[in-house]
């Protein structure tokens, strides 16, 4: 008994080489695979491309994390936010018997109004707040300030949200860094 057999295709009228007990899928079912599976590696691009942007990072003109923190603060509070406190993350790692090589802080704000707004409409955003941001130690040895990249954050969420995070705060975070750039060249 042979492998395959040739077989009239009858819309065709012509003859194909067909094997047993398998068919060959139609050319829709490929193409719909091939876009599934490119769609999926644009998605997985997507995504790694995403997390590099969803936090950003700006060096401090200052010489040491708790100087930066201070200068941070006093631009938080001159945008109109409220800072709520700064955390110091190696003393509180300490008292659970973790040290790290590097010191950090994160510096918590918010403003009441802004709150306001986006918990009236979308209240699962407390998971969010308040606002931080990272001060820590570089690997150069230079002091970094990181936070979310509110603006695009905000757009996963639209509505209320875009527009509060990804416009009002966005735009005051700006203000912050331009300030916190301006104080320490002064």
């Amino acid at each position: 008994m042979r492998e395959s057999q040739a077989v009239a295709c009858p819309t065709c009228d012509t003859r194909r080489s067909v094997r047993f007990g398998a068919r060959r899928p139609p050319a829709a079912v490929l193409v719909l695979v091939g876009c599934v599976a490119g769609a999926g590696l644009f998605a997985s691009a997507g995504c790694q491309s995403v997390t590099g942007r969803m936090v950003t990072v700006h060096e401090s003109a200052y010489r040491d994390v708790d100087q930066t923190c201070e200068a941070l603060k006093g631009a938080i509070e001159a945008q109109g936010f409220h800072c709520k406190g700064v955390l110091n993350l190696n003393q509180a790692m300490a008292k659970h018997g973790v040290h790290l090589d590097r010191q950090v802080r994160v510096v918590q704000f918010g403003r009441a109004a802004y709150a306001q707004t986006m918990l009236a409409d979308t209240p699962e955003v407390s998971a969010l707040m308040p606002c931080a941001f990272g001060v820590y130690e570089g690997d150069d040895g230079k002091v970094q300030v990181s936070g979310m990249n509110r603006a695009l954050m905000a757009q996963m969420f639209g509505g209320t949200v875009a527009e509060v995070m990804g416009t009002r705060v966005a735009r005051d975070e700006a203000a912050i860094f331009k300030a916190l750039e301006r104080d320490a060249l002064r």
